[in-house]
């Protein structure tokens, strides 16, 4: 009997995946985070186990993580926009490029090996953990978010390194916001939209890119694991 074919293994399968969403859940209303962060380094160590073909295996743990953070990130931005936190005329004024900035990413995920997205994953990871770990909760680069080209530049860097990374957008997105002027509520309000703009036109890409590939496992839309999403979303919501 496969790996694949074991019920027991299975169900310890979907007991990690479903303890992975609650972390992330967890942490998507409470940071804006979407989670990725958590659920892309997991699912990197989980898939090899299942026998899946390494050319598609971060590939497909950055899909099934951006896919799982659309229903988190919808949720989540519901609910800071019913308190009022969430700043719409930015929104507005960034959506564009962050989408365009989101598909550009989404797009080298398609065409980047594994080892190199693990490697970009990691170095923003830790650039992300430095800014937070060495600079303290009122650091500025200035009182204000630039406007024109430089505001575009960042909405579409944000969501370029997001769908490279596999993350909804609030772990670049808070501190950005925060470093600009932005106070803190308001940047975390604010990011969970991001996960929404970043979310959804990496996943539909991702189908796109990954449509047909010969390497992704059974119950797919070409990069994106229906079973992963399927098991982590639920729990994710309901953190």
């Amino acid at each position: 009997m496969t790996i694949a074919a074991d019920p027991l293994w299975l169900v310890l399968l979907a007991a990690c995946m479903a303890a992975t969403g609650l972390v992330s859940g967890l942490l998507a209303g409470l940071l804006g985070v979407g989670g990725g962060i958590v659920i892309v380094p997991v699912l990197s160590v989980v898939l090899p186990l299942l026998g899946i073909d390494p050319a598609v295996q971060h590939k497909l743990a950055i899909a099934t993580s951006l896919a799982t953070i659309i229903p988190t990130s919808i949720v989540s931005a519901r609910k800071h926009h019913a308190k009022g936190a969430v700043d719409v005329p930015l929104l507005r004024s960034i959506a564009v490029a962050m989408v365009v900035g989101t598909l550009a990413g989404t797009a080298l995920v398609a065409s980047l090996r594994g080892q190199t997205l693990t490697l970009i994953f990691a170095v923003v990871a830790l650039l992300v953990a430095a800014n937070l770990g060495l600079t303290g909760e009122n650091f500025r680069l200035r009182d204000r978010l630039p406007g024109g080209a430089a505001l575009q530049a960042i909405a579409a860097g944000i969501g370029g390194f997001s769908a490279l990374m596999g993350i909804g957008g609030g772990t670049l997105g808070v501190p950005v916001l925060a470093m600009f002027g932005t106070p803190i509520r308001s940047a975390v309000a604010t990011a969970s939209v991001f996960g929404i703009l970043i979310s959804i036109p990496a996943t539909i890409a991702s189908i796109f890119l990954g449509w047909g590939n010969p390497g992704n496992p059974p119950y797919s839309l070409g990069y994106v694991s229906l079973v992963g999403v399927a098991t982590i979303a639920p729990t994710s919501i309901l953190a």
